[in-house]
């Protein structure tokens, strides 16, 4: 009878399968992966930490790993999309990051960042550890139905078995990691997005001694990014699109400064740069004479052709009235007027969606997609009407003039005073921000009203890298957000413009254990004790005041500066506008808080009358 050889028995196969799978997501360009810990995703966890060490303190076989660690995983999910988002701005260029969670209701707080992902195209790699299927179902503890948890917010999901060491898992998983790696990144479909591995192991939990395995590029693959569309038969679409259009659109009723010396062909067009629209829509308006009505984390904004109050302008026949084409790049997420404008009938919209199978198209009257700029536009071929664009920057210059004045500074006619001095408004605020910030530097902007108030008082040149979550715009987990981009992009100065009840939603982004790396990060919180933004809104009409203090504002009285004591965090507190740009200058190293009392009660007075100074400004410059 003949001697059987066998392998010898892995002792610890949910080591062995856990280093391998961290050895191929190094390999595909994996280089941040963010830790929330626990048990069942021990194996992980050492794993990274070993990754994580210095070179010269490496186990062989270990790749390079930058490592992070958080003990919320909420706060852990929006680091890494953070990060991710930095990623897309550094020299190395847009790459999934990856977090690491154990099981049970751990998975489930990543659901937040998950969605924002999944709407705003953020790669992310979701590694969520799971018991073994012979535990599912049993009413064993930490336990629960991961696999699919996420629905159709990811790009893939996979449910994969707890390792036992047999000869073709290695293989398998850097299969597995290849294509999680082209799901997230969009490689083969163009839209990006989370992906979910969840990760069954086994006891042991913890590595016996013994090496990494070697490195091995079998099973790995190498996926070819899909390309764009033929610019061809883009160009050839648009063109048709034109010649269709042009007569009808270039006599339809509008009159003023843009219905004087029209050309044949000529059609009064504006660029509205949605978020993450990116340069080309500057390039594009530039190109052609159109206005640009650019959001600030559009990437776009700046420029002479990039109009400020452009919201406020669009009510004005003589120009948001005279529009007849709109060119969309980008999501347009901010603005009630444009997406009015968007919905016009006698507005043909042409947008264009470079990534994904979606497009934004909240209004239903996008007349023609694209999945690219046609060369025909970014090389100027499309007509303009005489004196359009001079028209729109006149006015856009009345209207900026309008609102400094409003706004005001220490002394000015309508600065509201209090006895320590002028009191700051939430657009005097993220004007004050705007003013401080350099071009290489990166502004995170949180959502409700100091993204909207940005929105309207930004004026730059060449703009600073302005990011916001505005896939689902939720104010959760910007903190974190911020943190992360500040991790990713340790070469320039970032701060966050948030409200206090951003700040205090995600009030956990700030705690940074001691053994994590130093997050370079001055945040900028417009705390007016309340949710200000519904005061602009319907509820916050005068006659639904009697409950609207209760259910929409929702004072909180939070004593911030003892909050940021209990977090270990430098706080300074500005309560007039002298005070606010000695604050705003000179961050420093490290985390810090600048608190801004913001005056909440004249909100909606405030931006009546923005708008009726605008308006006659305005007219007094068209005439």
């Amino acid at each position: 009878m003949s001697d059987v050889t066998t392998q010898p028995r892995d002792p610890s196969p949910a080591t062995t399968a856990a280093r391998v799978l961290v050895q191929a997501l190094a390999t595909l360009g994996v280089r941040d992966v963010v830790l929330a810990p626990g048990s069942r995703s021990a194996p992980l966890a050492y794993a990274l930490a070993d990754a994580a060490l210095p070179d010269d303190e490496r186990p062989a076989g270990a790749p390079a790993i930058r490592l992070h660690v958080r003990v919320d995983e909420r706060s852990a999910g929006f680091l890494a999309l953070g990060l991710a988002r930095a990623a897309a701005h550094d020299e190395d260029g847009a790459r999934p990051v990856a977090v690491v969670t154990t099981s049970g209701t751990a998975v489930a707080n990543l659901h937040p960042a998950v969605l924002e992902a999944h709407h705003a195209g953020v790669p992310l790699l979701l590694l969520t550890a799971d018991r073994p299927h012979e535990l599912r179902g049993t009413g064993a503890n930490q336990t629960t139905v991961q696999p699919g948890i996420f629905g159709p917010a990811v790009r893939l999901a996979a449910d994969v078995p707890a390792p036992v060491g047999l000869p073709d898992e290695a293989r398998d998983l850097r299969h597995l990691a290849s294509r999680a790696v082209a799901a997230a990144t969009g490689a083969r479909t163009g839209d990006p997005g989370p992906v979910h591995l969840d990760l069954a192991y086994r006891e042991p939990l913890v590595p016996s001694p013994g090496p990494w395995p070697e490195p091995s590029a079998v099973g790995l693959g190498n996926v070819q990014s899909r390309g764009a569309g033929a610019p061809g038969a883009v160009t050839a679409a648009l063109s048709a699109v034109v010649d269709a259009r042009a007569g009808s659109a270039s006599t339809a009723g509008a009159g003023g400064a843009a219905a004087s010396g029209r050309r044949r062909g000529a059609v009064p067009t504006v660029v509205v740069a949605g978020d993450g629209a990116g340069p080309v829509a500057r390039r594009v308006a530039e190109a052609c004479g159109w206005p640009l009505l650019a959001e600030p984390s559009s990437g776009a904004r700046g420029g002479p052709n990039a109009i400020a109050a452009y919201r406020l302008l669009l009510a004005d026949p003589r120009l948001g009235g005279a529009v007849r084409r709109v060119v969309v790049l980008g999501r347009p997420t901010l603005s009630r007027p444009v997406q009015r404008l968007l919905g016009r009938a006698d507005v043909e919209v042409v947008v264009v969606a470079p990534q994904g199978g979606a497009w934004p198209d909240a209004a239903r009257n996008a007349s023609d997609v694209l999945t690219e700029v046609p060369a025909r536009m970014l090389r100027g071929r499309l007509h303009t009407p005489t004196g359009w664009l001079e028209a729109w920057q006149t006015a856009g210059k009345a209207a900026d003039a309008a609102v400094d004045a409003l706004l005001g500074g220490p002394g000015e006619r309508d600065a509201r005073r209090s006895r320590s001095g002028t009191r700051v408004t939430g657009p005097a605020l993220a004007r004050a921000v705007a003013g401080v910030l350099q071009p290489h530097d990166v502004l995170v902007v949180g959502s409700s009203n100091p993204v909207r108030d940005l929105d309207l008082v930004a004026r730059w040149d060449t703009a600073p890298l302005v990011l916001a979550n505005r896939g689902l715009a939720g104010i959760d987990g910007t903190l974190s957000t911020a943190a992360g981009v500040a991790l990713g992009l340790p070469r320039r100065r970032v701060r966050a413009l948030v409200g206090d009840l951003t700040f205090l939603h995600d009030v956990g982004g700030l705690l940074r254990g001691p053994l994590e790396p130093v997050v370079d990060l001055q945040v900028v919180v417009a705390n007016d004790d309340g949710g200000s933004i519904f005061a602009t809104l319907e509820p916050g009409e005068p006659e639904r005041s009697a409950v609207f203090e209760r259910v929409f504002a929702t004072p909180h009285g939070v004593d911030v500066a003892a909050l940021c004591a209990g977090y270990g965090v430098r706080h300074t507190r500005v309560v007039d506008a002298e005070g606010l740009l000695p604050a705003l200058a000179a961050p420093g190293p490290g985390l810090s808080v600048v608190e801004v009392r913001v005056d909440r009660t004249g909100r909606r007075a405030l931006g009546e009358r923005v708008a009726a100074d605008v308006a006659r400004a305005v007219e007094g410059a068209l005439g």
